[in-house]
């Protein structure tokens, strides 16, 4: 017979086993790592928009010369 295996999470530094948390806080930490996989997704758009505005500022400045 297998061991049920657990899934280890950490909060502020204190481990936790996903699956000894109750409904509502599995709930909540599911919200908190799709919260934190879409700010990094966001964070990759800015830095391509960033750097896009940035090749037209060169070029436009390049024009005015």
């Amino acid at each position: 017979m297998g061991q049920d295996k657990k899934t280890p999470i950490t909060i502020d530094g204190v481990e936790y086993q996903y699956e000894d948390l109750t409904q509502e806080q599995q709930a909540l930490f599911n919200h908190c790592v799709d919260l934190d996989r879409k700010i990094g997704s966001t964070q990759f758009n800015l830095d391509q928009l960033l750097i896009g505005k940035e090749a037209f500022i060169t070029k436009l400045k390049a024009s005015l010369e």
